[in-house]
């Protein structure tokens, strides 16, 4: 018997619409259809991570009819699947001519031509748009169930995770939806941060827990309602054992991804104070006992606690801060913060390569507020995994509020405004529902 020609078709396969059909259709035309189907990695190399999981897209894919066979695409790259199955064709959509595939369009043509295989491409399906279909999917919003699962996904897949400070609902728009094209792909921010400086700040209190937990969760249900990405919740220094599991098992519930506690006792002050604050590190066998009590709280394992380390702030050391890392995991934190006020990320990276050589290595934070000349390809290469601006949307409200101020004043009108203002047309078109 002849045998049948090979079809490999490549797709990520989060929203299945009548677009992918329309090519499984013409592909199952042209002989067995083998779908590649992207990994998530794959997927979050250049855009967005994907609503489902590889596991539950592969599933749907399986039972799409026509479909032969589902195997995992582990890269954006063609290459290495095509010369391992050499099929006869491969069908794509026309639109990978332009943008960040185009480079991928190439290479799948010239590793063809080493067998006399032959790219087919598929006009583009009139009236579909992935685009937005995504944007309907983000305004239906999400559910804390998937919420609370995706920092570990993230953490998964992706060799950086970029999280920026929110400290109200408009400002986790600007996270939820600003977003760059590089040659790379889409560059956005992957997940929020609830600070508490930036949460007091704009409640006008000092940054010392005034601000008490319900008020808190008064923001974060603001940001909550319009947004799907995941938050990072800035615990300062988690508040008493007792009232700890309270704040655990209420951020759970509500889809936080994380928390992160700082190991300090007494009045809370900004960490960037140092020594001059008069800030006290907590005992190792304390903190220990209050990530321990703060993890049996959970109700589930997605949810993190990650133990923020202020050895290097308050000048103990470098050797005091990899004992407390060592502890503080043995004693059940999902990841460590390391924090620093030097103007260079040296210590830092001192620190990234002890902390790499930790046979039960956890997730590792920075936040490089002090040493802001450092790149993410530099804190990558070090082992770093989440980097947090922890409070840049603030810092940059306000002084462009105060120069308004200054020249509705200085005019005694607001003309003299409006070329740095956002039209209100532009507002309401952010706010989702607005129009």
């Amino acid at each position: 018997m002849k045998k049948n020609k090979t079809v490999y078709v490549g797709m990520s396969a989060d929203l299945i619409h009548p677009g992918h059909l329309n090519i499984i259709k013409k592909a199952r035309e042209l002989g067995d259809v083998i779908i590649g189907l992207l990994t998530d990695e794959a997927i979050a190399s250049y855009k967005r991570m994907p609503h489902m999981t590889f596991d539950q897209r592969r599933e749907v894919i399986e039972n799409i009819k026509g479909v032969s066979q589902v195997v995992p695409q582990k890269t954006l790259d063609y290459v290495f699947n095509l010369e391992k199955i050499k099929p006869d064709y491969v069908l794509h959509g026309d639109d990978w001519k332009e943008g960040v595939q185009q480079k991928t369009r190439q290479r799948v043509i010239d590793t063809l031509a080493q067998w006399g295989g032959t790219l087919i491409e598929i006009p583009y399906t009139k009236g579909i748009s992935s685009t937005r279909l995504h944007a309907a999917m983000k305004e239906v919003g999400t559910t804390p169930e998937v919420r609370l699962k995706s920092l570990r996904r993230m953490l998964r897949v992706k060799p950086l995770i970029r999280i920026i400070d929110i400290h109200n609902g408009l400002s986790g728009l600007i996270v939820e939806n600003t977003c760059i094209d590089t040659p790379e792909g889409r560059r956005e921010f992957d997940g929020m941060w609830g600070s508490s400086l930036a949460d007091a700040t704009a409640k006008g209190k000092p940054d010392i827990e005034a601000v008490d937990v319900t008020a808190r969760i008064t923001t974060l249900n603001e940001v909550l309602e319009v947004t799907t990405k995941p938050i990072v919740y800035d615990g300062d220094t988690g508040g008493r054992p007792e009232h700890f599991v309270f704040t655990v098992k209420t951020l759970e519930r509500l889809g936080i991804s994380a928390i992160i506690i700082e190991d300090k006792v007494g009045l809370k002050k900004n960490s960037l104070l140092g020594t001059d604050a008069g800030q006290i590190q907590d005992s190792i066998e304390n903190f220990c006992h209050k990530i321990q009590i703060g993890k049996r709280a959970q109700a589930t394992d997605d949810f993190m606690i990650i133990a923020r380390i202020e050895s290097l702030i308050l000048e103990q050391g470098m050797d005091d801060a990899i004992t407390r890392a060592k502890a503080y995991i043995e004693a059940g934190a999902d990841g460590i913060m390391i924090h620093s006020r030097q103007k260079n990320p040296d210590e830092i990276f001192e620190f990234c390569r002890l902390y790499n050589q930790f046979t039960d290595r956890r997730p590792l934070v920075v936040v490089p507020t002090s040493y802001n000349q450092v790149t993410e390809d530099e804190l990558a290469d070090n082992g770093v995994n989440i980097v947090i601006y922890a409070n840049h949307l603030l810092r940059s409200a306000y002084p462009s509020m105060l120069e308004t101020a200054r020249a509705i004043l200085t005019h005694r009108c607001s003309a003299e405004c409006d070329a740095r203002m956002l039209p209100i047309k532009a507002i309401l078109g952010l706010i989702p529902g607005g129009k």
